[in-house]
C-alpha cells in the first residue's frame, strides 16, 4: 500500500460544474476543503487549481480567497455576455490543457467535474501519458460514459454531510 502514498497527484476542479449541481441537487454549497482532503488521502499533493468565473458584481470574491486558504491556486476569468443577454463562463479548454501540461509530473490526476466534455482529455491522459484519472462529482449530473471511463469515482452524493455545508 505505501506505493500509494508515493503518488504525486494533482487535482483541478471545475468550480462552476460543482456549485451549480451543488445548488440544483441539494441546495447547498460544496466543501471544496473536504473534496480536497478525501480526493488526495495520504498521497503527494502537487497542485491544486480551482477554476472559477468572476461576475460583474464580483461577489465570489471571499469564497476564491476561502479556496486559497484551503490549499487551491484560483485562477479566474471573466463571465461573457454577449449582445441579447447570453452568458457563458467555463474553464473546458483550459482545464483540459493544464492537465496534459501538469500530466508529464503527476502519476495522478483527479478531475473536480461530472461534465462529460472531459471524456477525451481522459483518455488521452490514460492511454497516451500513462497517468491515472479520478473523478469527483455528483453522480446524478455526472455524465455516466465519464464515470465510466475515469480510473476512480467518488460520488459527492454518497457522502453529503462530509462534502456539502
Amino acid at each position: 500500500m505505501t506505493i500509494f502514498k508515493e503518488q504525486r497527484v494533482g487535482m483541478l476542479v471545475d468550480i462552476q460544474n460543482l456549485y451549480y449541481s451543488s445548488k440544483v441537487l441539494y441546495g447547498k454549497k460544496v466543501n471544496f476543503g473536504q473534496i480536497l482532503k478525501a480526493g488526495i488521502g495520504d498521497r503527494k499533493l502537487i497542485r491544486a487549481i480551482g477554476y472559477g468565473i468572476k461576475t460583474l458584481e464580483r461577489q465570489e470574491e471571499k469564497f476564491f480567497e476561502a479556496l486559497e486558504k484551503q490549499g487551491f491556486e484560483v485562477r479566474t476569468k471573466d463571465l461573457q455576455i454577449f449582445p441579447g443577454g447570453a452568458k457563458k463562463g467555463d474553464w473546458d479548454v483550459g482545464i483540459a490543457v493544464d492537465a496534459i501540461k501538469l500530466s508529464k509530473n503527476l502519476d495522478v490526476i483527479i478531475l473536480v467535474s461530472g461534465d462529460g466534455d472531459y471524456i477525451p482529455v481522459v483518455e488521452y491522459l490514460q492511454n497516451t501519458v500513462g497517468c491515472r484519472v479520478e473523478v469527483i462529482a455528483f453522480s446524478e449530473s455526472a455524465s455516466a460514459k465519464l464515470i465510466i471511463a475515469a480510473d476512480s469515482f467518488i460520488d459527492i452524493s454518497d457522502n453529503k454531510k462530509k462534502f456539502l455545508i
